[in-house]
């Protein structure tokens, strides 16, 4: 498998890349205190997340 690129620091705990990597269907509890009371909204995807540092 090769390996994923990220496009800058940190990306691997946004919410875009948990969700195209499956993260979402195998860890839903996890994911779920990501995004439990959003005070955050992503301006490219829409997701909503408890901390800005979980969106783009």
């Amino acid at each position: 498998m090769a390996e994923i690129k990220m496009p800058h620091a940190a990306h691997e705990e946004h919410l875009c890349l948990l969700e195209n990597i499956g993260y979402l269907k195998s860890n839903l509890e996890d994911y779920k205190k990501l995004v439990r009371n959003p005070k955050c909204v992503c301006k490219n995807c829409g997701r909503a997340a408890a901390k800005e540092k979980h969106l783009l």
